[in-house]
């Protein structure tokens, strides 16, 4: 943890300054940046149903784009 206290005679903005500076210095930022957006692997399983969900959709797609309905599929879902 970071503890930083103030000097005598050290104004407000120069304390913060020196607290930025440390921060950065110890490299927490970059880690909790790293950190802040990870996902962990999902299993076999959630793969398998996401590329099963996947490939249902695309074929809907495409079979709505060769029938001539496919505005009316996004219209109906997207602008509920």
């Amino acid at each position: 943890m970071l503890e930083v206290k103030k000097k005598d005679n050290e104004s407000f903005e120069s304390l913060i300054r020196r607290f930025t500076k440390k921060t950065i210095q110890s490299g927490k930022i970059l880690q909790a940046k790293k950190v802040r957006f990870h996902t962990g692997k999902s299993s076999r399983r959630e793969q398998k149903e996401t590329a099963l969900r996947r490939i249902d959709m695309t074929d809907k797609i495409d079979y709505l784009k060769r029938v001539g309905k496919l505005d009316d599929f996004f219209n109906r879902r997207y602008n509920k």
